[in-house]
């Protein structure tokens, strides 16, 4: 189910849509960067043309052909507040971009300790190529994380027999059940309300019958 709202009118509206996703047929790249766009909002990086021209972009840092965009998510969906209505600010937009080829130097450089450590002075990160999205996409190099995923190799799967049982064959339970005395838990169960009946009985009968007026 997909909840969109109208950020003018504030009008919200819903559709079910029925989506099939299947694996690649290579897999997943084992390098993937994100980036967050803080000049746009998520909406704006859905078209294709969009997407393919951010593509373009990253490839001369990366200095690969083989890229591609895995996810794209709002920065509100990662704790980012709602940007005041003023200036024309933008939500932002985390980019995840994958590849075969490694890591280029400047990337490698942006995420490394000690941007990250300028980053929390209020510095410009390590970062030689942080100019080449603009003026198009404004990156905040500060917020980029760079990712190796590897396949993980898969545990051989349980192999099922056929379901017949072979000729000559007994059948062997599992696990033996030893034989239980179910009589004292039946006599319980009987026993005791009778007993209680029976008492409840008695003195019912003597507050009515003993306990008259003159008797």
């Amino acid at each position: 189910q997909v909840l969109a709202y109208n950020r003018h009118t504030y009008g919200t509206v819903a559709q079910h849509l029925i989506l099939t996703i299947t694996p690649a047929p290579d897999g997943e790249p084992p390098y993937q960067g994100e980036f967050l766009v803080g000049n746009r909002n998520v909406e704006e990086l859905l078209p294709v043309a969009t997407q393919e021209m951010f593509l373009q972009v990253t490839g001369g840092i990366w200095d690969q052909d083989d890229l591609q965009v895995i996810n794209i998510t709002s920065a509100l969906d990662r704790g980012g507040r709602v940007p005041l209505p003023i200036e024309g600010r933008k939500e932002g937009v985390y980019v995840k971009v994958g590849s075969w080829g490694a890591f280029s130097s400047c990337l490698v450089s942006a995420a490394s300790p000690q941007s990250r450590f300028r980053c929390s002075l209020g510095q410009q990160p390590l970062a030689s190529c942080y100019d080449t999205f603009s003026p198009i996409f404004a990156i905040r190099w500060c917020n980029l994380t760079l990712l190796q995923v590897w396949p993980t190799p898969t545990a051989p799967g349980l192999l099922w027999g056929s379901g017949v049982l072979e000729e000559d064959g007994d059948f062997q339970p599992p696990t033996e059940v030893t034989p239980q005395n179910l009589l004292p838990g039946f006599l319980v169960t009987l026993l005791v309300p009778l007993a209680v009946a029976a008492l409840l009985c008695l003195l019912l009968g003597h507050l009515m019958c003993c306990r008259r007026e003159g008797v």
